[in-house]
């Protein structure tokens, strides 16, 4: 079955990122990172909501008990979407300049995991963060400038991570048990394909799902590194991607359409979400994060 490609209704964004679908709802979740909203629809676009927050967001994970575990600019938040508020869970130190929380994922412990974005012509001083149940949240890695790619093999012993501006999704030996990393490998050098690493997610077979932002093109790499299959986007900057809709069979991919820096578009369905459907291949419910639990 050939793959095709529609766009979500009505779902436009600056900086779309972190789509994240909520089974239980039905609902699919997003962020416009530098706008600092966080978004939600039903599968098919309906129902469009969002929440405008003081800051900007990175990405987000859901919340055991409800609502979502967001990486804001500057620290771990427990946002609740029936009144709106943000609850502050950790805010580690970053560093000095212009750093904030990117891309992030739970792993299937509901740990929350995200790294950062240096925004500024500094060194390589960019970290990962694990936020645990108890809301002790721990540096797992550091030494990098754009914090992308995050995602987790299906049996969670298996962390894919990249520098964007490295150009290469790097592979880790991941604890499920106690999330301690072991030493990172390199998995694929996106740059062989025309463009920088953005987002990632990974189907239930193992494959990586990643969009080539530069390249108008999801890659879809096995387990083994090796290259399966591209799909062309129709639209410009794909973000990331993530398997949602009833069967866990729709993989949907934001998009940018002015990143506040490099990537910029004036085409009329910039920062849209392309919706993929004949994929042949499900993809893997989300873990919920036990340190976003409501009380």
């Amino acid at each position: 079955m050939a793959a095709t490609i529609d766009l979500l209704d009505g779902a436009r964004n600056a900086l779309g990122e972190s789509p994240l679908w909520d089974g239980a709802a039905a609902r699919l979740w997003w962020v416009d990172a530098l706008a600092g909203r966080i978004h939600s629809s039903e599968a098919e676009g309906g129902d469009a909501r969002y929440w405008q927050l003081d800051k900007p967001v990175g990405s987000i994970g859901l919340a055991s008990g409800g609502g979502l575990i967001a990486a804001l600019a500057d620290g771990f938040y427990r946002f609740d979407p029936a009144n709106g508020g943000t609850e502050v869970i950790a805010c580690p130190t970053l560093g000095e300049g212009a750093i904030r929380f990117n891309d992030g994922k739970a792993d299937r412990q509901g740990r929350f995991l995200s790294g950062t974005i240096l925004m500024a012509e500094n060194g390589p001083d960019g970290t990962l963060w694990q936020l645990h149940a108890d809301g002790t949240a721990v540096c797992v890695e550091r030494g990098f400038r754009l914090a992308n790619a995050l995602c987790f093999s299906p049996a969670g012993d298996r962390l894919y991570f990249a520098d964007s501006l490295e150009g290469i999704v790097r592979r880790y030996p991941y604890d499920p048990e106690t999330g301690a990393l072991g030493a990172a490998e390199p998995f694929i050098d996106c740059r062989e394909h025309g463009s920088a690493p953005d987002g990632a997610t990974v189907d239930a077979d193992g494959n990586v799902w990643i969009a080539l932002v530069q390249a108008q093109a999801l890659l879809c790499v096995g387990a083994d590194g090796g290259v399966l299959r591209r799909i062309d986007v129709p639209i410009p900057y794909p973000s990331c991607p993530a398997f949602g809709g009833p069967k866990l069979d729709t993989l949907y991919v934001t998009s940018i359409a002015d990143s506040g820096h490099r990537l910029k578009s004036d085409h009329p369905d910039a920062g849209r979400i392309a919706v993929v459907r004949g994929l042949d291949v499900p993809g893997i419910a989300e873990a919920r994060c036990l340190a976003g639990a409501s009380a």
